[in-house]
């Protein structure tokens, strides 16, 4: 059984960084990739990033050059440092991984104020 938690959201000032990490657990992961999406009130799920088994990425338009991810495979972790934050970045963070199906975390909720 796979399970996802979350950790490391927060309350922040705009211009501020928050990171956010996610633990997998039931197997490694390794070869599977792993990202976020987020959810604002009001708006539909969007993806922020994701992270390939190989190491590729991909990320939203509004957060690059902002956000990071990475993985830590021994630790069957992945990570998203965001700076520069703003307060449209405000929502709940998911963490998901896909492997057969979709997992998702719970999520962490991050708030932006201005």
């Amino acid at each position: 059984q796979v399970q996802l938690v979350e950790s490391g959201g927060g309350l922040v000032q705009a211009g501020g960084s928050l990171r956010l990490s996610c633990a997998a657990s039931g197997s490694a992961f390794s070869f599977n990739t792993m990202g976020w999406y987020r959810q604002a009130p009001g708006k539909q799920r969007e993806l922020v990033a994701s992270i390939t088994g190989g190491g590729s990425t991909n990320y939203a338009n509004s957060v690059k050059g902002r956000f990071t991810i990475s993985r830590d495979n021994a630790k069957n972790a992945v990570n998203l440092q965001m700076n520069s934050l703003k307060p449209e970045d405000t929502a709940v963070y998911l963490c998901y991984l896909v492997r057969v199906m979709t997992y998702w975390g719970k999520g962490a909720l991050v708030t932006v104020s201005s």
